[in-house]
């Protein structure tokens, strides 16, 4: 196995261009981790936050990226061989040490999921934060495959968006889902979408009310802080909000909770951290047999190279992305 990799490392805080391509040598495995040969990652703006400077405790130069997909190289557990297909997410990856923007990454053992699969590694690697995401956040808000209702996504061309909208649809859920361009409408179409609203930073209430008088019966906020309370007023009275992005930041200012939660309605989350590891290796490996079974698919908006992560984290923070970013590491 060769002895050096190619990362990219993040310097400093600061713009896409803190991201460098460096040669490093690849990691010796030790007791509790092992080491993974990437074969690609997903993009999360979580990612581009901590390059700029927003995740408190992240301490620089640090290669970036929550999730990736890959091979076992070199294993200290023996339930993973070498050889083994695996995916990774969260647990600290690209925050209290190096994650996936590399060709190797040292991995703790308990944050592995092995996986069976037959998928290319650009789709695989569009599933695990994006889809347990998604999946997580439907189950949160009480729905099931077979079920029967109305969901509003906001933020729905998000890579997270996405999923959830086309997990709904083979559910058999009417959806509708916001966007804030209207060329990415299509997009949301073929992705399962009923109705696509156009979010012009103008009330939504309106709009949503002339498609369902009452009010959808769940909300999947993934735009998060700035628009959470205004979440609480769409959802029909006793129906249910899951607030699981922070697209616009993290705290809600000055929210007074029995104030602004109407009377039976319910306000949940979901953290993709619940689902790192063990707590999620059933459930990725579901939602793989199911794209593979083609009951949905992930929406891979572009893949770049290693070498292309600076254009990739600009097409990131200028939004131009419909769906998942890939940074192919192989």
């Amino acid at each position: 196995m060769t002895t050096t990799m190619r990362a990219a490392v993040c310097v400093g805080a600061g713009g896409p261009e803190v991201l460098e391509i460096h040669k490093r040598p690849v990691p010796a495995v030790r007791p509790g981790w092992s080491l993974v040969r990437v074969m690609a990652a997903g993009l999360n703006r979580s990612e581009l936050r901590t390059r700029q400077g927003h995740s408190p405790g992240v301490r620089f130069p640090r290669v970036l990226g929550i999730e990736c997909v890959g091979v076992v190289a070199d294993s200290t557990d023996p339930r993973l061989p070498a050889g083994t297909t695996v995916a990774a997410v969260m647990g600290e990856m690209g925050r209290e040490f190096d994650g996936g923007y590399a060709e190797y990454a040292l991995l703790p053992n308990a944050l592995l999921m092995p996986v069976t699969t037959t998928l290319p590694w650009d789709v695989l690697a569009a599933l695990p934060e994006s889809c347990l995401t998604a999946q997580g956040s439907l189950d949160a808000l009480g729905i099931a495959p077979g079920g029967t209702g109305r969901l509003l996504i906001r933020g729905g061309t998000s890579s997270v968006g996405m999923a959830a909208a086309a997990i709904a649809h083979g559910y058999g859920l009417e959806t509708a889902a916001t966007t804030r361009r209207p060329g990415k409408a299509a997009a949301l179409t073929a992705a399962g979408v009923d109705h696509v609203l156009l979010d012009d930073g103008g009330p939504l209430y309106g709009r949503v009310r002339a498609i369902w008088p009452e009010g959808p019966g769940h909300v999947l906020d993934l735009v998060g802080a700035s628009t959470a309370v205004d979440s609480l007023c769409l959802v029909r009275r006793g129906g249910t909000v899951c607030v699981s992005g922070s697209l616009s930041g993290w705290l809600i200012p000055d929210f007074e909770p029995i104030a602004m939660i109407p009377s039976g309605t319910a306000l949940t989350s979901f953290h993709s951290d619940d689902v790192k590891g063990s707590a999620g290796a059933a459930m990725l490996q579901r939602i793989v047999r199911e794209v593979e079974a083609g009951l949905h698919r992930p929406h891979v908006d572009r893949v770049f190279a290693l070498d292309e992560v600076v254009a990739a984290h600009r097409c990131m923070e200028n939004d131009e992305a419909t769906g998942k970013l890939v940074l192919a590491t192989a």
